[in-house]
């Protein structure tokens, strides 16, 4: 059965990142559904009549619009997988463990050290988000051009290009939250010296 490869492939993935095979079972269908969830919101955008009818009032405004292409998804979207794997990291090792990362009182090294990760947990939500943002918008403006200045067929390569980076993003976007859940997973390692 074709799912059932997809799902072994999958876990076999993702066991490469977490290690273990229970572990990847159970963040399976988080990163599954990030997964799927960003893949349609990419390829929405290469549907025809998205984005090319337009209300024209005070402002022209598209009728349709993939949601991929506005920076507001993204960044929700952003926002929620790293609360969630946040989350997901008191979950596994409890919330005293978790916050050591980020507050970290033993020496000044480690203290800078922890604002530093608080710093990269924002720096997280501002790469999500633009370049899922940049790469979904750029490639409809890149094919509305195409299809603007030379219609039929000039515009199909850009159109297999778009579908395969809209993948590629999905993709991109699910390795990295399974890598981030990886990490916020893990115990946090305290150097006694």
């Amino acid at each position: 059965n074709l799912a059932e490869l997809a799902v072994e492939a999958l876990l076999r993935l993702m066991d490469s990142v977490l290690g273990v095979r229970r572990l990847s079972e159970k963040y399976l269908p988080l990163v599954a559904t990030i997964f799927i969830f960003i893949l349609s919101a990419n390829w929405l955008g290469l549907l025809p009549g998205i984005g090319s009818i337009v209300l024209r009032g005070h402002e022209t405004v598209p009728l349709l619009r993939s949601p991929a292409s506005d920076l507001n998804f993204t960044l929700a979207l952003a926002l929620i997988a790293v609360f969630g794997v946040n989350l997901l990291g008191v979950l596994a090792i409890g919330f005293i463990s978790h916050m050591k990362k980020f507050l970290d009182f033993r020496n000044p090294i480690a203290f800078f050290i922890g604002i530093l990760e608080f710093i990269s947990e924002i720096a997280k939500i501002i790469s999500f988000s633009f370049r899922l943002f940049g790469n979904v918008f750029a490639g409809e403006v890149l094919l509305t051009i195409i299809a603007f200045l030379v219609p039929y067929v000039v515009p199909l390569p850009f159109l297999f290009l778009e579908i395969f980076v809209g993948f590629i993003q999905a993709f991109v976007f699910a390795m990295l939250s399974l890598v981030f859940i990886a990490m916020a997973t893990a115990e946090h390692q305290v150097e006694s010296h």
